[in-house]
């Protein structure tokens, strides 16, 4: 066996996406290859992905991040879930928390447990045997239990500024040898034997070549779509919104742990808290309402004094064809658009440097089974991911509201009509292909969109009904007890930020 071929690679574009594939891949890959990012101060990026999935320790333990110092950089603060108010209808709101949602007894799973309380009138709403709900709810968060100072069970992600975490990235992948050209890319040179690229002409006759290259062009696809040809799966027969509007606002004395998703008539409203802003926007579909009727509402439901205009971001839902083709693979928006209901953005791109370095070797000249791999599982992830986000549109009781008509109208994805089927019969999952979502994401939103099982498992009629509800009642408590010994959420972020927080404010 031979050395590894060093690998010459070119990443094309910055923002989120390409600075995470330097970072992650001069981290990773050290001297088997020399990484180049080209990019340009005169091409904007979309920079509003400012929510996360736990996932995203993953790739803050994975480059060596110290948490404090990322909290600062960044001004993030923590994330326990996302709450959904007036998507079943108005006036109606659940949380999708992270984290396990109860606990089973032996072989019988809590939710079968639950779905028999309910049954016998003993069960309270499924969010209340979520310790991440409890501590939402009270607006509290730590990483250490307030009683005996070890990790508590909360599972957290990030709320960041993302043009702050970009800028982080960059210094990391920077001080680790990234080469950084400034620059326009004018065309793409390919191989004409192969087909493979070979190089991008930058303005002023300046060319980069590369042996590998990964496409973080954004929207434009400079080269996986445009050079190399691969064609867009277009999904808005599924995910009709094809607009969003995006403001930041003033920060407020309450930091809550969590995003919030508001329907509208329309589509949906985040509102994300950050130390130093609120991040706010409206996603909505234009063939329902007008960018000025969008963003007259938007402006309408900010939190505190907006701090600039509204900005339009056009889209469409989908995902190329293929995610890597000849010697270049898509990441970001360059690979498709993903709608921001559910914080996958930046997990999609992690996940897929970490599905690029599982596969690919230093001799490219081999690759057919890694990349046809490569592609196969990218499918799989994005339409399941897809699958998930329906699921939230088409399961609504809005009825005489145009949109929200017409989402319960869509014919759903196969997948997702038998998952929903499967959850209706028996309040089961089959968890596929890995998927990103585990069980207790899927019951969250299918019984926060009202989906309710019609039986449960006779596994849970091995526990008498006279002891369903004081399980139930107890397990209950004991989040609210373990939530109410937390400080404040704002409290705990001023621990490790220092004065951060007051001089935001």
């Amino acid at each position: 066996m031979t050395d590894p071929t060093p690998l010459d690679i070119v990443i094309a574009g910055g923002g989120t996406a390409g600075w995470t594939a330097a970072a992650i891949l001069a981290r990773f890959l050290g001297n088997r290859a020399t990484i180049t990012l080209v990019e340009s101060d005169a091409i904007g990026t979309v920079g509003v992905g400012e929510a996360t999935i736990p996932q995203i320790h993953n790739l803050i333990i994975g480059l060596g991040l110290d948490q404090a110092d990322f909290l600062r950089r960044t001004n993030a603060t923590f994330k326990l879930g996302i709450e959904f108010s007036d998507w079943l209808r108005p006036g109606h709101r659940y949380i999708h928390s992270f984290g396990q949602v109860g606990r089973g007894v032996g072989l019988i799973p809590f939710r079968q447990l639950w779905l028999r309380g309910r049954h016998l009138g003993v069960a309270g709403d499924y969010g209340d045997y979520s310790y991440n709900v409890a501590a939402t709810r009270l607006g509290r968060f730590a990483t250490t239990d307030g009683r005996d100072g070890k990790p508590t069970d909360l599972a957290y992600a990030y709320h960041f500024d993302a043009a702050l975490f970009a800028q982080m990235l960059r210094d990391y992948a920077e001080e680790r040898g990234v080469r950084r050209v400034e620059g326009l890319i004018e065309r793409i040179e390919r191989n004409g034997e192969t087909g493979d690229i070979r190089a991008l002409r930058l303005d002023r006759d300046r060319e980069i070549a590369g042996s590998f290259f990964i496409d973080c062009t954004g929207f434009r696809s400079l080269l996986l779509g445009d050079a190399l040809g691969v064609p867009f799966v277009d999904w808005r027969r599924f995910l009709p919104c094809d607009t969003a509007l995006a403001v930041p606002s003033e920060m407020r004395a309450e930091l809550r742990p969590y995003t919030q998703s508001m329907a509208r008539p329309a589509g949906w409203q985040w509102r994300i808290p950050l130390q130093h802003r609120t991040g706010n926007g409206h996603v909505f579909c234009s063939a329902f309402m007008s960018v000025d009727e969008a963003s007259e509402l938007l402006l309408a439901n900010v939190e505190g004094k907006p701090l600039a205009d509204p900005r339009p971001i056009r889209f469409t839902s989908g995902r190329r064809q293929e995610f890597w083709s000849h010697n270049c693979v898509a990441l970001g928006l360059a690979a498709g658009f993903m709608e921001p209901l559910e914080s996958t953005s930046i997990h999609l791109v992690q996940s897929g440097l970490g599905r690029l370095l599982t596969l690919l070797s230093g001799d490219l000249s081999n690759v057919g089974t890694a990349r046809d791999t490569f592609n196969r599982l990218s499918v799989i992830e994005w339409q399941r991911i897809r699958d998930f986000i329906v699921l939230h549109y088409v399961a609504n009781d809005r009825t005489g509201e145009p949109f929200w008509d017409h989402c319960r109208s869509i014919e759903l994805p196969a997948t997702l009509a038998e998952k929903i089927a499967l959850f209706r019969e028996a309040g089961a999952f089959v968890r596929e292909e890995e998927e990103l979502f585990l069980d207790d994401s899927w019951g969250q939103v299918m019984i926060g969109q009202g989906i309710m099982p019609q039986s449960w498992s006779p596994l849970a009629d091995n526990v008498p009904g006279q002891d369903v509800g004081p399980f139930l009642d107890t397990l209950a408590k004991s989040y609210r007890v373990k939530a109410e010994t937390l400080p404040s959420h704002r409290d705990f972020v001023t621990s490790l930020t220092g004065d951060a927080l007051e001089k935001h404010a």
